[in-house]
């Protein structure tokens, strides 16, 4: 089987670009960008039949705009991603100045630690 998702529609074999779903109690034709998963009650279309889509008498279309593939990140979300790695990466001495004992003291806002994770102490207690 194929893991591109085709058209749903009868003897179409193209691959499919959108979803559409039926809102029955708004009589309302949802069509959007193809959804991550098939759902059962959704049908896969490609691009002639999403843009050929016509709704039955008294019913609405809803087109939800198409994002025109993946969403990539953003500058902001680099640079988020590149700071957290570096604070990370950052050695994490506190070595005790009471004693000298080469020991780290632990923050006294973090009430447990397990790997690289924190228990944090809420700012209101």
């Amino acid at each position: 089987m194929s893991p591109v998702r085709r058209c749903s529609r009868t003897a179409c074999g193209r691959p499919a670009v959108a979803t559409l779903t039926y809102v029955y109690a708004d009589s309302t034709a949802v069509l959007g960008p193809l959804a991550t998963y098939a759902e059962p009650h959704c049908y896969d279309l490609c691009a002639e039949h999403s843009e050929r889509l016509t709704a039955p008498r008294g019913w609405e279309v809803v087109r939800l705009a198409d994002a025109s593939g993946p969403a990539r990140p953003s500058g902001d979300d680099l640079e988020a991603l590149a700071n957290a790695v570096r604070e990370a990466a950052r050695p994490q001495e506190r070595v005790a100045e009471a004693g000298g004992s080469g020991r780290r003291t632990a923050d006294p806002m973090e009430v447990a630690r397990r790997g690289h994770l924190r228990v944090l102490r809420s700012p209101d207690s």
